[in-house]
């Protein structure tokens, strides 16, 4: 026979081992080039925290000056909802209509395109002309955003600059250049002082000159108007007309002539102060107690965090000499996503790195031999290397739950490789003992056949273990979707590896080479010292069977006493704080009240910087009013206690004037992802009546603050907002021979200004607005006394034609899905999350009565475990379904597939007390774990009684006691070593489970720690004698 291989029986595995073996160079080479490929890969892949978790959403801005929220709710986000509304794809729509602005997010189902999803929406948004307001402007897509949004904040502040020449040099020096910066989407800035030419009209002047607004709009839009003048073309030349003449300096428009009478010009300048001044705020910045300006730098969807904060470092080391020269001092890290997932990254591989280390340690021990070891050792970063290729051609990232997958899978690749390299050790070993050795290749073939089959159906029992994850919705599968994908590409990638490569290796270092005459040391020991113990754990079968019933009962009825987390707490080094004060609070007393919270968290040793947004920025960000701030509260590197949080709340709550709530960024991301809110408990109240709307969310509020553990109880829309209502009175306009809308303009143009044109300085554009003097709008007085002159020219003060009273109304109307709503939110400290959710909907639906048309709903990340927890049973019983069906191909009888069914509690058992011994919390995370050790158990399982399968088939002997003893041996080094090398490599991750980085992957080590200790217990003293009493063994399972 060619290459002294003889034929064996036919099938795949054997086509394609023989292949392997036949072809041995030609296979290494190839392994080779695989694994340079495959670090070529890992050092151009891209790297995050997380995988892209947030499904498409689209926002829309509507800009709509001077209407209130009911106006700009009924005028505005109505008709552009009614547009939107329908498109393909469409999973929710959220609004809020504030003064002046819509703000709408359109999300979309996962699996569209995100471009699509743009398109989609810009489709429907063709139709609105016409159909919007006149002071409504043209609706805006914001730019296109990754998940977590932002990439950087930083901030700018001077001891000799004016907040105006500060936001100046923001807006032209700093931005230009930071949206060069390849990856960025956009950048926002928080800040007053946004420069503007200002025609403040005085209303005394106007009475002299007997002159109206309108002269005055009229004459500053010629001003500052551009004409082009065309061409004069000569008989060899075409010369451009260009003009000048336009109005460049405050001093150029006073000049402007307003009216010429009597031989004498009126001037802009005779009845208007023309400066350069600010706009009325609309946000304002606060750095370390400083006033200043925040920059947020939004990243581009898809893009890499870390690339892109390295251009913005290098951007921002140029733009500093030229900061420094404008007098301005550059805070470039108010707040930097990159450092949490660098030292995140640097947290997990270090952790890997070591269970790496632990693990060839283990093989060493065990095989003691540094042919066989080499062997394994090749096999793992192969098929890891194998694995990130695969991830990287379907478009995953390499980030922590990638990661997490990755070091799951460690147990088994080691297995694997240990499985062929031991078994062919072995085969080989005994070969050489006979008078008539048959070929080295013939025994690697067989060897490897001999246990392949029954690997083969593991790897894919295993996989059907995986499946739920693959199969979760929502947010919790975007998140641990790709951990399962990158554990099964991994395991695929190592079963190619396992028939292929090792093959080959075990010819090249075991074929000719002298071999080990017994079993390693470890290995010897152990084996005699668990034969001992097993031949008494025999004899007491029944008291096994109640041992094993009692455990798996008591881990069952702990379960109750745990607690429940959607997400774990992140160690970001970052927090966000939210400050809200009662509505219509002005920005300075917004800033008043954060000097003083910065003050006081500044005394906290391990914070480095803290940083106040208050109100919203001019062209983005989320629709907040003057009265509500975010602070960001960064701390310096490496110093976050656990106790931070509780420390910064404990300060929070010594200062009165406003409700604080604490979150991280990530988990407020994640939570606005799920619920459009950063709160893990989110209580909407649908219905029409808005006054009954607040009413009822008020009764809530009451309810939820007698539970205990809802904390940061806030209502999203709050009511009571100051107003001055402006109610013209129709028989004094039809006696003055005024129409409404006049009237109406006029007071627009005195206390929201009304731009008349630009102004260009080279590069920078400067509106030009006409207003009255900021001390003409500071009074309600004063804005009765706003002259208006009627058609006839009779000047008349605005109180002659409208009834001018201060009154109360709310900041925003909120939407959801076209209805309004009213919303309640808190979060949760102290106990399970979906314990105090069902407390709250049982006391809310008893204590609060809602009239017809108005109801409640429950959600956010509570909401959203629990949806995912269903998800994850559902698809767990069509997998275990799926798993016996193929499991009864392997062990054949019935009954041997409910041992291996007994495997999975017994494994629940060992996860449920390493839970308890630890956080008691149960997060989604935890839950992947029990997922992982219920795989790696069927597989040790599907392995041992495969193994008895064999010797009863295949080697001829009868079953019995010694059967069962000598099948047990044989697979305790492997078993071992598989439960070793997963513990060892899991182990970093689960000692460090709090350190940055491992909040997710960590819990889900400690559960596979603890499942793996009690699985391989019963697979290694349980199963066996369990086997003996109940088993049923005798065909053997065929190659496919």
């Amino acid at each position: 026979m060619g290459n002294g291989m003889e034929p064996t029986e036919s099938g795949l595995l054997n086509t394609i081992i023989r292949f392997a073996l036949r072809r041995r160079g030609a296979i290494l080479a190839l392994a080779m080039i695989v694994m340079a490929y495959g670090l070529y890969t890992l050092s151009r892949t891209q790297y995050d925290v997380f995988p892209e978790f947030a499904s498409p959403q689209v926002s829309i801005r509507t800009e709509a000056p001077g209407l209130s929220p009911e106006q700009v709710e009924a005028l505005v986000t109505r008709p552009i909802e009614s547009a939107v509304i329908g498109a393909g794809g469409l999973t929710s729509v959220l609004s809020s209509s504030i003064q002046g602005l819509s703000a709408i997010k359109v999300n979309f189902s996962p699996n569209i395109d995100v471009y699509r999803a743009r398109q989609l929406v810009a489709e429907r948004l063709v139709s609105l002309p016409g159909k919007l307001p006149l002071e409504a402007k043209p609706p805006v897509l914001t730019p296109l955003t990754s998940s977590t949004g932002n990439v950087l904040e930083l901030g700018l502040t001077s001891a000799s600059r004016s907040l105006m020449e500060m936001r100046t040099t923001a807006r032209w020096l700093v931005k230009p250049r930071l949206l060069a910066v390849p990856g960025v989407a956009g950048v926002l800035s928080f800040g007053e002082g946004v420069k503007q030419f200002q025609i403040q009209v005085k209303p005394d002047r106007l009475l002299k000159y007997r002159l109206g607004l309108t002269e005055v709009l009229a004459a500053a839009r010629r001003a500052t108007g551009v004409r082009g003048a065309g061409f004069i073309e000569t008989a060899n030349q075409r010369l451009v007309l260009q003009t000048h003449g336009q109005a460049l300096t405050p001093a150029q428009l006073a000049d402007v002539v307003l009216v010429h009478r009597a031989g004498a010009s009126v001037r802009l300048g005779d009845v208007a102060t023309v400066t350069a001044a600010q706009e009325p705020p609309i946000g304002a910045g606060l750095i370390n107690g400083q006033p200043g300006i925040v920059m947020v730098v939004n990243a581009q969807y898809g893009a890499n965090t870390l690339e892109v904060t390295r251009r913005l470092d290098q951007a921002l080391r140029e733009l500093r000499p030229d900061l420094e020269r404008e007098g301005l001092v550059l805070h470039p890290d108010l707040f930097r996503p990159a450092n949490f997932i660098h030292t995140a990254m640097h947290n997990v591989l270090s952790a890997l790195a070591i269970g790496a280390v632990l693990v060839v340690i283990v093989l060493f021990l065990f095989l003691f031999n540094f042919r066989t070891a080499a062997i394994s050792c090749t096999a793992i970063p192969l098929s890891l290397l194998a694995g990130i290729i695969a991830m990287e051609r379907l478009g995953f990232s390499l980030n922590t739950m990638t990661l997490g997958g990755l070091a799951i899978a460690i147990g088994e690749i080691v297995d694997d490789a240990v499985i062929d390299v031991e078994n062919i050790l072995r085969r080989l070993r005994e070969n050489r003992g006979q008078a008539n050795p048959r070929p080295v290749l013939q025994v690697i073939l067989a060897a490897s056949l001999e246990v392949r089959a029954a690997v083969v159906f593991a790897t894919l029992a295993v996989i059907l273990v995986f499946f739920p994850i693959l199969t979760l919705s929502g947010v919790a599968g975007r998140l641990f979707s790709p951990l399962g994908a990158a554990y099964i590409l991994a395991v695929l990638a190592s079963l190619l590896v396992a028939i292929t490569v090792t093959p080959a290796l075990c010819f090249f270092f075991l074929g000719r080479h002298e071999l080990p005459p017994q079993e390693p040391p470890v290995v010897h020991r152990l084996k005699t010292g668990y034969v001992r113990l097993l031949g008494r754990v025999d004899r007491y079968p029944r008291l096994v069977t109640l041992g094993v019933i009692l455990l798996m009962g008591g881990a069952l009825a702990a379960l109750p006493f745990l607690r429940g987390s959607f997400m774990p707490e992140f160690r970001e080094g970052h927090f966000i704080v939210h400050m809200v004060m009662v509505p219509g609070t002005s920005l300075e007393e917004s800033l008043r009240l954060g000097h003083r919270v910065t003050r006081e968290l500044l005394k906290l040793p391990y914070v480095q910087s803290v940083a106040q947004k208050a109100g919203r920025a001019e062209a983005g960000g989320e629709p907040r009013g003057p009265n509500a701030s975010e602070i960001e509260v960064n701390l310096k590197a490496g110093r976050q206690p656990a106790s931070a949080e509780s420390e910064i709340r404990r300060v929070l709550d010594q200062i009165p004037g406003a409700s604080f709530t604490v979150n991280t960024f990530l988990t407020e991301r994640l939570e606005e992802t799920i619920s459009g809110y950063g709160a893990a408990v989110v209580i909407n109240v649908f219905g029409n009546d808005l006054d009954i709307l607040d009413h009822k969310a008020q009764e809530i509020v009451a309810v939820l603050q007698q539970i205990p553990g809802a904390t940061d109880i806030q209502v999203q829309s709050r009511t009571g907002a100051p107003q001055i209502a402006i109610r013209l009175k129709r028989a004094a306009l039809l006696r003055w021979g005024m129409d409404p809308l006049s009237v109406l303009d006029a007071v627009q143009t005195a206390y929201q200004g009304r731009v008349v044109g630009q102004i260009y300085q080279g590069e920078r554009v400067f509106d030009t607005t006409v207003i009255l003097p900021p001390q003409d709008r500071q009074t309600v007085a004063a804005i009765g006394r706003l002259p208006l002159r009627s058609p006839s020219g009779a000047y008349l003060p605005l109180k002659e034609l409208a009834a001018i009273q201060a009154t109360s109304g709310r900041f925003a109307v909120l939407h959801q899905g076209g209805r309004r709503v009213q919303t309640v939110t808190c979060n949760v400290t102290g106990r399970n999350s979906a314990a105090l959710v069902a407390e709250a909907r049982r006391r809310v639906l008893s204590k609060v009565s809602f009239p017809p048309g108005t109801y409640v709903e429950f959600t956010g990340t509570a909401a959203a475990q629990a949806r995912a927890q269903r998800d994850l049973f559902f698809h767990a019983c069509l997998a275990v379904m799926g798993i016996v069906l193929l499991v009864s191909a392997v062990v054949g009888h019935w009954r041997n597939v409910l041992l291996l069914m007994v495997n999975l509690p017994f494994a629940l058992a060992g996860g449920v007390v390493a839970v308890l011994l630890t956080s008691r919390t149960m997060s989604l995370g935890s839950l992947v774990g029990f997922v992982t050790v219920f795989g790696i158990t069927m597989r040790n399982g599907i392995m041992m009684l495969s193994h008895y399968q064999h010797l009863l088939a295949v080697e001829g002997v009868n079953w019995g006691p010694e059967t069962a003893l000598r099948g047990a041996s044989e697979r305790l080094a492997p078993i071992l070593m598989t439960a070793l090398v997963t513990a060892l490599g899991l182990l970093p991750l689960a000692v460090g489970s709090q350190t940055p980085g491992q909040e997710i992957v960590g819990p889900l080590a400690i559960v596979v720690l603890g499942g793996i200790a009690t699985s391989t217990a019963l697979n290694l003293l349980v199963l066996p004698t369990l086997a003996l009493r109940f088993g049923r063994f005798g065909k053997i399972v065929n190659s496919p």
